[in-house]
């Protein structure tokens, strides 16, 4: 699982350019990796391979508290949240020659670019696999990003998503043939100057690049280490579930594109609070009804594991 989060000055609660400093501070463990981030306010904690959800909140739990420390000695505060209550007043890309090759190819919408996400990796076979999980799990992303809703602005539950829309190609992935057709895609997308290399995508689910997984993109940084294991808990469950679906030779769901875009967008508005839109019947419902559906969908992998109290328990904290 990847965290990542935002750098503010203690006294005025802008972020700050000091992502750098911060990282010089700590150091790796066996279970986390700190990183840099495209945006220099920003620094992120990555985990190793947790087989529960328990063992993944200790890790995150560590690993906060070493960044939140570090961000101390600095005279600055570690924020979990999904943009900044007061953004930078420059340009936030880091250093970098890559960071800045987003920059030449993006520009405006990036110079400014502070959003932090919460990202699961849940180990998969083979990437055949890999794709045909991804063309099962697209009709509950946009509930995952209405669960997490962590950056309220503008009106907005998750501002991050709609910062995110930005960018080419975001949103819920299309459907995949198999994997030479998924990296058919990206190399397309690559050729067409969209993205800035096969490394890069910003669908809410996709392959990673490095680490044989399937990485969930839709949540918001979760305010709490708890809202962060629900996330977990139900990307893992869910690809659970649709392996279970892809061996038994299940067809992918048919829902439409245009209507998952808008169950995104509605995701992105009200959060889990309020309306959501059900991929399969079309129309708005509550966002609770859908995240009832969800559990449900996913409760014998839970069953499996032994988190299903645990998920119950997490989700009637956050709704």
């Amino acid at each position: 699982m990847e965290e990542e989060f935002l750098l503010v000055d203690a006294a005025s609660q802008r972020t700050v350019m000091r992502a750098h400093a911060v990282l010089a501070r700590v150091r790796d463990t066996e279970m986390t990796k700190f990183h840099a981030e495209l945006a220099g306010t920003q620094v992120e904690a990555a985990t190793g391979p947790c087989t529960s959800v328990a063992a993944l909140g200790e890790a995150l739990a560590q690993a906060r508290s070493m960044l939140a420390d570090a961000a101390g000695a600095e005279g600055l505060e570690l924020i979990s949240r999904g943009t900044p209550v007061k953004a930078s007043t420059r340009s936030v890309v880091a250093d970098g020659a890559r960071f800045h090759r987003v920059l030449d190819t993006y520009a405006g919408v990036v110079e400014d670019y502070e959003a932090s996400g919460c990202h699961v990796h849940v180990g998969v076979p083979d990437r055949e696999t890999a794709v045909a999980v991804l063309n099962h799990v697209r009709p509950w992303l946009p509930t995952l990003l209405a669960l997490s809703a962590n950056s309220p602005d503008h009106g907005y539950g998750s501002w991050r998503m709609v910062l995110q829309s930005r960018f080419p190609g975001s949103g819920v992935p299309p459907l995949f043939r198999d994997a030479r057709d998924y990296d058919a895609h990206v190399s397309r997308m690559v050729t067409c100057g969209t993205l800035v290399d096969a490394a890069q995508s910003f669908w809410l689910v996709r392959l990673a690049s490095r680490l044989p997984t399937v990485e969930f993109r839709a949540a918001d940084a979760a305010a709490e280490v708890d809202g962060a294991m629900l996330q977990a808990a139900l990307s893992r469950a869910l690809v659970h579930a649709a392996y279970e679906d892809v061996q038994k030779g299940a067809e992918p769901p048919a829902v439409r594109d245009d209507v998952l875009a808008a169950a995104v967008w509605t995701a992105s508005r009200y959060g889990i609070d309020g309306a959501g839109v059900d991929p399969w019947q079309e129309c708005r419902v509550p966002a609770t009804v859908l995240l009832d559906d969800l559990v449900e969908h996913v409760t014998p992998a839970l069953e499996e594991r032994g988190e299903l109290a645990l998920v119950r328990e997490l989700v009637a904290a956050r709704v």
